[in-house]
Formats: structure tokens, sequence, C-alpha cells
């Protein structure tokens, strides 16, 4: 079992290290009782997301700050004008995305989204799209939702996808929906179920936000 800050930093690192999405030799990595901090500086946004990533996989992580600096290198610096151009032109050629009137604001690389979808997953879609786009240093994902059900069969439709949900004891997780928000709580046993519990409750039709109030306990190994 794990007892140490130190055992939980080596175990983060060489995840790091051995990912194949992650440049980590400009990331420092400290833990304090399971809360880990990322520190350092990464070539591009994506590769920062998938560092915070690859980090909250690493059994014993509760909690993960991302102070992570996008540090463009020369090749992948890009006036906002070309930014904005290239999300444009994904946005057209994606068949999810074209649907709907998504608008990008670009400033000094930070993106900010606006518009409304149908569902969760064409939010994420569009923020995963604009992370892969050279130049972009941030990406600020205010698309909203359109509601399409009641709050009792969203509350239904969470609390069924939990139970079937292999990996999760749907019995320790309690759902409140309100609106367009879905509020989780209970706990879980890492940050990956806790990811798997969010995942279920973002599929939900008309939520737009969840709320995670969910503990991390770990299970003695």
């Amino acid at each position: 079992m794990r007892t140490t800050n130190i055992d939980l930093e080596s175990e983060v690192k060489e995840a790091l290290d051995w990912s194949p999405q992650v440049d980590a030799r400009h990331i420092a990595v400290s833990a304090n009782g399971g809360a880990l901090t990322l520190s350092g500086n990464v070539p591009t946004y994506l590769a920062k997301t998938r560092a915070v990533d690859v980090a909250e996989r690493v059994f014993g992580v509760k909690a993960v700050a991302d102070e992570l600096e996008v540090r463009l290198l020369k090749p992948f610096s890009r006036d906002d004008s070309d930014i904005a151009e290239s999300i444009a032109r994904v946005f057209e050629s994606n068949v999810e995305l074209a649907k709907h009137n998504l608008k990008a604001k670009v400033a000094d690389g930070h993106v900010t989204l606006t518009g409304s979808v149908d569902w969760n997953y064409e939010r994420v879609e569009a923020q995963r799209a604009v992370a892969r786009i050279l130049g972009v240093t941030l990406v600020l994902n205010h698309i909203s939702v359109k509601p399409r059900a009641t709050a009792a069969e969203v509350q239904a439709h969470i609390t069924n996808a939990l139970t079937r949900h292999a990996a999760l004891d749907a019995r320790q997780i309690h759902v409140a929906v309100s609106g367009d928000k879905a509020v989780l709580s209970g706990h879980v046993h890492s940050l990956d179920e806790a990811r798997s519990a969010r995942t279920a409750a973002w599929a939900a039709p008309g939520i737009s936000h969840v709320e995670d109030l969910m503990t991390v306990e770990l299970e003695a190994v």
C-alpha cells in the first residue's frame, strides 16, 4: 500500500515518462497526501490536457492541480487570425459540429467557445477538436447543451448508466438533478472511477453542468 508522497510522485513521473503522447522532460510533479501538482511547461495545449489525464489515472491520486504552462515552440506559434480560420475549417468539416452555430473567440492563443448543441458529446468534441489546433494555448468551453428531458428522466438515465458500469459501485454514488445540472456525491475508489461517473452523467440528455462532490476513498492493496 502506498504511504508516502515520494512513492506517489515516482509513480506519476513513471506514468508520464512511459506515455507516448506526453513529453514529460519539463514537467515537475509534487504530491501531498494524494493531492498532486503538475508544474513546468509543455509545447502545446493538447500536451497539457494529456499530461493531466495520465496523472489522474494513477492509483492513489485524489486530485490534480494543473499549473502547467503552454510554452509554444517557434514552429507552433501562430497569429490569432490563423487560429480562428483553422477553427472555422474544423467546425465546417466535422459532421457532428457543422449543424450547430458554434462560435470561437481567439485572443493571444486563448480560445473561448460559445453556442449550443444537443448533446454533451458534441460539446466535448468541439473542445477536443480545437485543442488539437497548433497555436492554441487555452480552451474555455462555454458551449451549452439544450434541455431535452425532465429532471426525473435525466436522474433515472444517470442512475441506470452508473448501475450498468462494471467499474463502479453505483450504490455508493448519489445523483441529484436540477434543471440542466447533475450533482454527484458519495464516494469512489479512484479518480478514474470518478471520471467514469462524470462521463455517465454528461451522457444524459439535457445535462450541461455536472458538479462533482464525490470523495476518493482508496482501497487497501
